[in-house]
């Protein structure tokens, strides 16, 4: 394991500065308080409300907030559309200059504030409130300006920042991500969201690639298959066993059935085994007539897991039809730089 990276010239000023692993785990001890305060003293029913009210929206679910709530409702906001649920981030200055065209009567407008006195919202809402949008404010401090302003409240309760002073947004923006990806998952069981639905939504994630690829989105076809004639010379498919990157010869007949594979391992076992009588061997003699095979309709995940499978694994498999016609091949390298 290597050393710590030196910061400091002098020792003794590297030492005076270092973090204090009792008051290290003291803070977090402390917003680990903080966060059993908002568990505890969260009003359920609120969010339950609040959670139905948005699963019941026909429109758009808009979330805005100002500074790190901004940054906070950006993120909740993103959640929801990865979870198939129409959702977008509303910049409370851009809306004031323009934006809130978009804002129509089925559209809901979640406003994330601690404070709930943020003068940029509190002049959004007459506007919001003109296009005939659902207002929601999330708030954290008790008869604040929003509340009064707002359709529906829900309270997050705060027993203080973690912050020293108690000013920098530390636990309230904590509280406010807890409870919007929480509420984003109520919703995404609530709309039975499967596993393949979520891969759908991340189509360039590993996820969404294992559950949406099929062998045949990621197999080698047509010219680019190694193949070869059950008669053909060993020696002679030199050049087609390993100029295609696949490592192997497809044996096939005149029709394209598959009768075996050949693979440069084989290779160094028939030399190694014959020597000189290579020469004289066809691929046919010494293929593997009975390989692992797959069709095009599978899933790519399985092709990796039968490439993996015992007794040993194998770095291609062969893709035939119903008719055991050679139609593609895909690789282990083909798999994994698929993102698989």
């Amino acid at each position: 394991m290597g050393s710590l990276p030196q910061l400091y010239s002098d020792p003794l000023e590297k030492q005076a500065d270092l973090i204090d692993p009792i008051k290290l785990k003291t803070l977090f001890k402390s917003q680990q308080k903080y966060l059993n305060n908002f568990f505890d003293k969260l009003d359920l029913s609120q969010a339950h409300v609040f959670t139905q009210t948005l699963l019941n929206s026909t429109g758009t679910i808009f979330i805005t907030g100002v500074g790190k709530s901004g940054f906070v409702s950006k993120n909740i906001s993103q959640t929801l559309v990865s979870l198939g649920i129409k959702s977008q981030f509303l910049s409370p200055v851009d809306a004031l200059h323009g934006d809130i065209g978009i804002l129509n009567s089925n559209d809901v407008l979640v406003m994330f504030s601690k404070s709930g006195n943020t003068e940029e919202l509190i002049r959004l809402v007459p506007c919001a409130r003109a296009k005939g949008a659902f207002l929601i404010s999330v708030t954290s401090v008790e008869g604040n300006a929003l509340m009064g302003m707002s359709d529906l409240n829900v309270h997050l309760p705060l027993e203080r920042e973690l912050c020293p002073f108690d000013l920098a947004p530390t636990t309230s923006t904590a509280i406010q991500m807890v409870f919007g990806c929480t509420v984003a998952i109520a919703m995404m069981d609530a709309k039975n969201l499967t596993k393949e639905g979520y891969a759908a939504n991340h189509p360039a994630g590993r996820i969404g690639k294992s559950l949406i690829f099929k062998v045949r989105d990621v197999m080698k076809k047509q010219d680019e298959l190694p193949v070869c004639r059950e008669g053909d010379l060993i020696m002679d498919q030199l050049v087609e066993l390993t100029s295609k990157g696949c490592g192997c010869l497809l044996v096939i007949d005149d029709d394209y059935h598959l009768i075996g594979t050949f693979t440069d391992g084989d290779l160094r076992r028939t030399l190694k085994a014959s020597k000189e009588g290579i020469f004289k061997l066809t691929v046919g003699e010494m293929c593997n007539r009975n390989p692992r095979t797959i069709s095009s309709e599978r899933m790519a995940v399985e092709a990796m897991k039968k490439m993996e499978a015992p007794p040993s694994p194998v770095q291609f498999l062969p893709v035939i039809d119903e008719d055991n016609k050679l139609i593609g091949i895909v690789t282990l390298h083909g798999l994994v730089s698929a993102g698989l």
